[in-house]
């Protein structure tokens, strides 16, 4: 069985890599969290146990992936690099003998829906407990956005990602970083940071900072008529930033009339812009929406 090299070591894993035929790929933003004392808080914030199921995306060398199993749980893992998956499957056969450990292979973009309806048909549950990754920049805000508009949600969910995408999740109306992705992000889950790791925790070391954030699942949810046109309606808001709610809504609708009609009913001041509004106006107005002009 192939040994995994000393995560905490970026010379160990330099050297796997090499007598491994292995490198780094700057396409799928890799890099190795080789902080020990970072890897154990992030995971301690991520809560599992011998009954928890997770799922993992971009296990690299399995740095989290070890510690994840260490403390019990039931692992999917979903890795794009083929030369990694090879070496993550043998690092973690025992547990791969135990069924305690799996391995999806591809871009977890395309491959996540498939799995979980495996996930369903197996376990007779809606998705996973947790959700869990490292995750590049390049589909990061793709990736969280996608389960959310699916209706997919886990209990827990702990994501490392560059600052500034953390900045966006959490984001607050008004502010330069409140988006549509903040919008979706505070509207399933409660988010908390964890903790702010420079490039010096990483290797290779990167040029940014990252931040380990937790998602808790929000009880009240969907708090709307319709998950669909909430989806929709408010990233269909932030479309052009520099129009006013009313212009971006009128594109929406394809009438300017119906526009109005809903901005009045849901007392928004049709010249604001999206970015001001709170998450409570954007529900509120999806379902003045839903119930008012698009069920008529």
């Amino acid at each position: 069985m192939l040994k995994h090299p000393d995560y905490n070591s970026s010379s160990e894993i330099r050297t796997f890599l090499e007598n491994n035929g292995l490198a780094m790929q700057k396409k799928f933003g890799q890099n190795f969290l080789i902080n020990e004392n970072a890897r154990k808080k992030i995971i301690d914030s991520l809560d599992v146990n011998d009954s928890t199921t997770v799922w993992e995306v971009g296990p690299g060398l399995g740095c989290m992936t070890e510690e994840i199993l260490s403390r019990g749980a039931n692992l999917t893992c979903f890795e794009i690099d083929k030369g990694f998956a090879s070496c993550v499957k043998q690092f973690f056969e025992d547990y791969s003998a135990k069924e305690k450990f799996s391995l999806v292979e591809g871009d977890v973009l395309k491959t996540w829906k498939k799995e979980l309806k495996a996930f369903n048909e197996r376990t007779g549950k809606s998705n996973p407990d947790r959700f869990f990754g490292n995750l590049p920049y390049n589909i990061a805000a793709t990736l969280i956005a996608d389960t959310i508009e699916a209706g997919i949600r886990f209990d827990k969910c702990v994501f490392t990602v560059q600052k500034e995408v953390a900045k966006r999740m959490n984001a607050l109306p008004g502010s330069d970083d409140y988006s549509s992705f903040s919008v979706l992000c505070s509207w399933a889950y409660d988010i908390t940071n964890i903790v702010d790791l420079s490039g010096a925790n990483f290797w290779p070391k990167p040029n940014v900072d990252s931040r380990a954030v937790l998602f808790t699942k929000k009880e009240n949810f969907p708090s709307c008529e319709n998950i669909q046109v909430f989806c929709k309606m408010q990233r269909a808001l932030f479309s052009s930033r520099r129009k006013t709610v009313k212009n971006n809504l009128n594109n929406y609708l394809s009438s300017s009339e119906k526009a109005d009609y809903a901005l009045d009913k849901a007392k928004i001041d049709p010249k604001l812009r999206a970015e001001v509004l709170t998450l409570e106006q954007m529900l509120n107005l999806s379902d003045v929406i839903s119930k008012e002009i698009l069920n008529k």
